[in-house]
């Protein structure tokens, strides 16, 4: 986690000191690389050490109906070369296979395995658990108002592409 000086309240108005603008980011990022290092931990322990945290989202936009490559480079927001990589490791760790698409004699489906299903359920089971552990430790009411809150600026702002969070990362 991050180490940002906590603002305390200021003594002679008994109020919270404003904090710079710069430290909201620094948070967010913060505490997403948390739950991001403690989601793939526990991964590890459960057998898949060598997840990434693109194989997540590349298994999540593959989907249940399979995708080809150009498909997953426009759904991650990568290269068309970016996707044909992801796709190779996650075939190598036996996360994907290559299919002939029933559609079109020419292209190939990544099709998730049930090792790649395994690891997304395993991640979801995961993250909830992450989510009880903050709900512990700062209450479920202040855990479920960061949520709204997030997804009413995500819902409002134009900018806030949630789906293309692995393109923009690269």
């Amino acid at each position: 986690m991050v180490n940002l000086v906590v603002y305390p309240v200021n003594p002679r108005h008994n109020e919270r000191m404003q904090r710079p603008g710069f430290v909201l980011p620094l948070l967010l990022a913060g505490v997403f690389r948390d739950l991001v290092d403690s989601l793939h931990a526990e991964l590890a322990r459960h057998g898949h050490g060598q997840a990434r945290p693109i194989h997540g989202f590349a298994l999540q936009a593959i989907g249940p109906d399979g995708a080809t490559v150009s498909e997953l480079g426009r759904r991650l927001g990568v290269t068309k070369q970016a996707a044909a990589k992801t796709a190779a490791g996650l075939a190598e760790l036996g996360y994907i296979t290559r299919q002939p698409s029933t559609h079109d004699a020419r292209a190939t489906v990544l099709a998730r395995t049930a090792r790649g299903e395994e690891m997304l359920d395993l991640s979801a089971a995961i993250f909830d658990q992450l989510r009880q552990d903050w709900a512990r430790r700062i209450g479920a009411e202040k855990v479920m108002a960061i949520e709204d809150g997030l997804a009413e600026i995500a819902a409002s702002t134009s900018g806030a592409k949630i789906g293309d969070l692995p393109g923009w990362l690269r």
